[in-house]
């Protein structure tokens, strides 16, 4: 089976760009696969090249490069078939369009793979007639803005197969009434064996590891670790992680730090790749974000041995964490929950071993062997019924388009509409 994956940019790192890798990496013992990435900004991906996947580009955007497109008029003209709602509007332009559409117009592969809704529209508008078309979802549905929704509604309705990371989210998708054509299936993201030991238990070292931005709640954690630092003046812990560029909690959070006296056992980490030998330098993982699209660090945690005290969240934490057994569910925002499930297993080193080896045996269940089965297995099926674009007939096609630009048109139409009462003061 040939297999080709779209992405954003496979030369950064991120979640999508690592799971994207890991599930290629592993399709490539069985099946020809690539990954065709939007944009090129250097020479070598961050993440390195995944074993047996070729890894090609669209639009270089390394100054220095051969083909460097920055220069281009069109790079500097608005997207038109990149949706406006997705978050990334900006970062396309009519340049994008263009590569975009010839690649997926001329690509000759069985399967062809979108990971965010903006390249899942290009699929629906521009993809030929021959490929099970494949829209990922990494996000949450409700987390898109509402126009992203209208075109996620409208456009996926040409698609074969909508994968979520969540049954959650899967359902919230069913709730769109696709046509029955698209199937819409949760398979959960693969995280790999780790390279090192299982965690010793009788380390006396909490682990917490994400981006440091307000959705994390590191301020819960560090708050709920004050409550039990004293009676444990010989545990820690340990946050991994860097802000963005729109956000970077370190000042804010060493402040809290400072000001709850945890100088001595609270220290921000910094960004550290691999995180592995340090999730393994623990005894409890804690995840204690207000929201998360699935929960990645939750199952690498797992699989190095660590139990998880989890924040109740929508979506993902919920699907992983079985509680009393692997680990601890507490409510969203509450310090004092997250308190007492880590007093719990920072009290009785037999219990976060027992918890531990539960998180290792069930963290088995997103190997990226058992993840990879599960997708061919969607796949081939679709395939061998013969599900595909093929059933939609030019002139079907071509109508879907023209509603979608007329929808899109009333759509940005009324909100110029809005803007000019607001200026008016007449909204």
């Amino acid at each position: 089976m040939r297999i080709s994956f779209l992405l954003h940019n496979g030369y950064h790192y991120g979640g999508t760009i690592r799971t994207t890798f890991t599930l290629a990496e592993q399709l490539a013992e069985r099946h020809e696969v690539e990954i065709v990435s939007v944009f090129r900004h250097r020479d070598r991906p961050r993440l390195g090249l995944p074993a047996g996947v070729t890894l090609r580009h669209l639009v270089d955007l390394r100054a220095d490069g051969p083909d460097y497109d920055g220069d281009h008029p069109d790079f500097h003209r608005p997207a038109r078939v990149f949706p406006r709602g997705d978050g990334r509007w900006k970062q396309y332009s009519a340049l994008t369009d263009a590569r975009i559409g010839e690649h997926l117009r001329g690509v000759e592969t069985d399967v062809l793979v979108g990971t965010r809704p903006g390249l899942n529209v290009h699929l629906a508008r521009q993809a030929g007639p021959g490929p099970v078309l494949v829209a990922q979802e990494h996000l949450i549905l409700d987390g898109h803005s509402r126009r992203l929704r209208r075109d996620i509604a409208h456009e996926y309705a040409l698609l074969d197969l909508v994968t979520t990371v969540t049954e959650a989210d899967a359902r919230a998708y069913r709730r769109l009434r696709l046509p029955d054509s698209v199937r819409v299936e949760a398979v959960p993201n693969s995280v790999p064996a780790p390279a090192v030991p299982p965690a010793d238990p009788s380390a006396r070292v909490v682990v917490a590891a994400g981006r440091l931005t307000r959705v994390k709640r590191y301020d819960v954690l560090v708050d709920a670790f004050a409550e039990v630092a004293a009676d444990h003046p010989d545990w820690s812990l340990r946050i991994y992680g860097s802000g963005d560029a729109v956000q970077d909690l370190r000042g804010p959070l060493a402040r809290q730090i400072e000001a709850r006296g945890l100088g001595g056992q609270v220290r921000l980490m910094g960004q550290v790749h691999p995180m592995e030998p340090e999730w393994a330098k623990g005894s409890i993982a804690a995840v204690t974000s207000e929201r998360e699209a699935f929960g990645m660090t939750i199952v690498e945690a797992m699989r190095c041995g660590l139990p998880v005290v989890a924040a109740d969240c929508p979506h993902g934490p919920r699907e992983i964490v079985e509680d009393g057994v692997d680990g601890r569910l507490v409510p969203v925002g509450d310090p004092g929950a997250v308190a007492r499930a880590l007093r719990e297993l920072m009290d009785d080193e037999e219990l976060r071993a027992k918890a531990g080896r539960a998180a290792l045996a069930a963290a088995e269940r997103f190997d990226p062997a058992r993840i990879a089965a599960r997708h061919e297995e969607l796949w081939t099926g679709l395939l061998a019924r013969g599900a595909t674009r093929r059933g939609h007939s030019p002139a079907a096609v071509a109508r879907h388009a023209w509603t979608g630009r007329a929808i899109d048109a009333a759509y940005t139409a009324k909100a110029a509409a809005g803007r000019t009462l607001r200026r008016l003061g007449l909204r």
